[in-house]
């Protein structure tokens, strides 16, 4: 037997998981059959005990014969502390908390008297296990499905990935994004080396070195960085995994109690990667190379110039088309995949235009920092314009994380006012009562009874989901009462009728489901529910999109029906607006502490504290990227010292400063920051803007370009690029001017 059961902690307050359900079951005390093991204490035999996962006795300090009180799918209980056990070999199971009881007290809790859930049976040694299961089978009632063991166990494995695999995708494109941005930088790194080592390489050809060798040799120096770096990143990754729990702790999300899991293919994975990169980013440095003419090395010689950018130009504009072509199909479609490889060649196609507009951008920015530092400032502005394309392939990271940082403002902005707009225009409810914890499974279905009989209700209705197959696809259907429908919830209807249809038993779908699915009122619907098996339903209505609805709405009836004792996830209530009205129901919820209970208004702050709290995270692990872009601006600009140590020399010896040589380093990356900023501000706000706009069918009804938003980040980019130029500044300007002088 398995229903629901949460624990309240001793202080009152209900025992919460972060999303991991709190579960109830009954208890065997046959250790072949059950997964749990009883550690401490003797295990529940009568109407009034319980048993405990060991990972909630620990963290909130139960221990055995205390008094716990339990939120059940009826009213809550109170039960003495019998025993403690674990979940195979773990505290608890993947977080879930874990209440076991005597049998006939879960049959009885979980509204299932003289019924089971499951039972489990263990074949004799040397059984065929096919034969048994066929056995088995032909003893039971027709609807019961007898599996074995191992499928099982293949599924709950499949629900658990499953559950986190949206997390572990998050995590994964967080990850390509700083790939991505990282090789850029690898780009430009390998770029400046092998710029600086005309007469090297031209050497090199002289001597009798080949094309061929020149290009394995740029390559090889590529790989063999990869390899150091891919084995650095994979310890401070492993470092980094140890942060990242409490990380999202701080963001309220808790995920699943484990050991920190390091396999092998992590390793494999991590040198793959991290030297494909690094490979790939220095393709394009190393083809450059054996262009170098053996000449060079008796000869200043500049392979930026022997390049066409009437080429480069025409290969970017393509990729860029192609780029647009594939988000705007992604959008339309919607495909994600699409959405994200456009994205990709868009990045590159504008990486590679941006030398064309940097020299004159560079200008621009560099006048008001030329008339306020002077010379210093005018030497930083025009070495930001001597190589546009340094200046742009520098840039280029930062461009990249500025876009997405712009994209995830705009899109969380038009989130955020969407979400009250969506509040507005769905529900009619005076109060709404839902769980405290997010990620809650549910609560008990006293609570609509609870708040009916407080004086001033006048309608009171709880909203149930459920998952459930149509047409080959798992759907969430809503259900809810069709009486005082209009009193708790705003039901616009495109065509059909709703709380008549709801009340018949008929399903009611919202707009975008019926053009995508070509339904109209009257078609039949196949659906196939995990307690009642298949069966069709007719469509007795459509309505305009509702985004507390979802896409497939019946009455409470026909839900309980087709759902085994389903909890509410929340309870609309409707009364009147006197303030002991208000106060009666604080005081009614109150005897349950896994609930609040909030007005529209506060419901509407409540949701925009959500998506909030969701972009705070975002722009955390977006800063990644923008971290690895200033890592790259640094780098830059240490090359570009070295490379100009002799012109630097030159200057200290004509009278230049140290605190000049140190304003002019400054103002270079002040200028090369708001370049990659203000190109990747204006990118990512019209990706904003058209991924917001190419969702108002899944509720985003307003488009909102946070200017303020964008504004900051400008503003902060100039002076992370002021930070990022310290370094570099400060070994400027302590370089001995006469070795400088004699320096190549």
């Amino acid at each position: 037997m398995t229903g629901y059961a949460q624990f309240i902690a001793p202080d009152g307050k209900a025992v919460t998981t972060g999303g991991a359900p709190s579960l109830g079951f009954s208890y065997s005390s046959n250790r072949a059959m059950s997964a749990l093991t009883l550690v401490q204490g003797t295990p529940p035999t009568t109407p009034h005990e319980v048993v405990m996962d060991r990972g909630t006795a620990e963290k909130y300090h139960f221990v055995i014969g205390d008094h716990v009180k339990i939120l059940l799918a009826g009213p809550s209980q109170t039960f003495t502390l019998t025993g403690i056990v674990r979940f195979g070999t773990a505290n608890n199971l993947a977080g879930a908390t874990l209440a076991a009881f005597w049998l006939p007290t879960a049959q009885n809790l979980f509204n299932l008297p003289g019924k089971f859930d499951a039972i489990d049976a263990i074949a004799v040694p040397g059984a065929n296990k096919a034969t048994v299961q066929a056995a088995i089978a032909r003893a039971l009632p027709r609807g019961v499905e007898v599996v074995t063991g191992q499928t099982v166990a293949a599924e709950q494995t499949n629900s658990i990935n499953q559950a986190l695999g949206f997390f572990s995708t998050a995590l994964l494109v967080f990850a390509f994004i700083s790939l991505f941005v990282g090789g850029f930088t690898i780009f430009n790194t390998f770029s400046i080396i092998v710029g600086q080592r005309t007469k090297e390489l031209a050497l090199l050809r002289i001597v009798g070195a080949s094309r061929r060798q020149v290009f394995r040799s740029v390559l090889l120096e590529a790989t063999i960085v990869g390899i150091v770096a891919s084995l650095i990143g994979l310890g401070l990754g492993v470092l980094a995994a140890l942060g990242l729990e409490a990380l999202l702790q701080a963001f309220g999300i808790t995920l699943p109690t484990g050991p920190l899991v390091f396999e092998s293919r992590t390793v494999v994975a991590a040198l793959v990667v991290g030297v494909g990169v690094t490979v790939v980013s220095a393709i394009s440095p190393a083809r450059r190379a054996v262009r170098i003419p053996p000449v060079a090395a008796l000869a200043d010689h500049s392979v930026e110039e022997t390049e066409s950018s009437r080429r480069r130009i025409t290969i970017a504009s393509i990729i860029g088309i192609v780029g647009v072509v594939l988000l705007v199909l992604g959008l339309t479609a919607p495909a994600i995949q699409l959405v994200g490889l456009g994205a990709v060649l868009g990045f590159i196609g504008i990486g590679m235009l941006a030398p064309v507009v940097a020299r004159p951008m560079s200008s621009v920015l560099g006048r008001p920092l030329a008339r306020m530092l002077g010379m210093a400032g005018k030497l930083g502005r025009e070495n930001s314009m001597r190589s546009p394309r340094r200046t742009a392939q520098t840039s280029s990271a930062l461009m990249v994380g500025l876009a997405l940082v712009s994209t995830i403002a705009v899109f969380g902005a038009s989130v955020s006012r969407s979400a009250t707009s969506s509040v507005d225009n769905a529900i009619n409810a005076d109060y709404i009562i839902t769980p405290s914890s997010v990620g809650a499974q549910g609560f008990s279905n006293s609570v609509a009874p609870t708040v009916a009989a407080v004086p001033g209700v006048t309608a009171v209705s709880s909203v149930y989901t459920g998952q459930f197959e149509t047409r080959g696809t798992v759907s969430t259907m809503t259900g809810l009462s069709p009486n005082h429908l209009s009193r708790t919830i705003i039901l616009r209807m495109e065509s059909g009728s709703g709380a008549p249809a709801m009340a018949a038993g008929e399903l009611l779908i919202d707009t975008s489901t019926a053009h995508s699915d070509h339904l109209v009122v009257g078609s039949i619907v196949p659906v196939t529910f995990a307690e009642t098996g298949s069966s069709t339903i007719r469509v007795g209505g459509i309505f305009s999109p509702n985004a507390l609805l979802g896409s497939y709405l019946v009455g409470d009836g026909f839900f309980l029906s087709h759902f085994a004792t389903p909890l509410p996830v929340a309870v609309l209530v409707r009364a009147t607006g006197s303030a002991a009205t208000g106060a009666a129901l604080t005081s009614a919820v109150g005897g349950y502490p896994n609930l609040k209970l909030q007005t529209r208004a506060a419901f509407e702050k409540s949701q925009q504290a959500q998506v909030n709290q969701l972009l705070g995270l975002v722009y955390v692990l977006l800063a990644l990227a923008i971290v690895i872009a200033l890592i790259g601006i640094v780098n830059t600009l240490m090359l570009s010292v070295f490379e100009r140590t002799h012109e630097i020399g030159l200057l200290r010896a004509v009278g230049m400063r140290r605190r000049q040589v140190r304003a002019m380093i400054r103002s270079e990356s002040v200028i090369l920051a708001l370049f990659g900023a203000i190109i990747g501000v204006v990118v990512g706000t019209a990706l904003g803007v058209a991924f917001a706009s190419s969702l108002k069918q899944q509720g985003i009804t307003d488009v909102v370009v946070p200017v303020s938003s964008l504004i900051v980040f400008l503003v902060l980019s100039g002076f992370l690029g002021l930070g990022a130029a310290s370094w570099p500044a400060r070994r400027a300007a302590k370089l001995d001017v006469l070795a400088a002088i004699a320096a190549e």
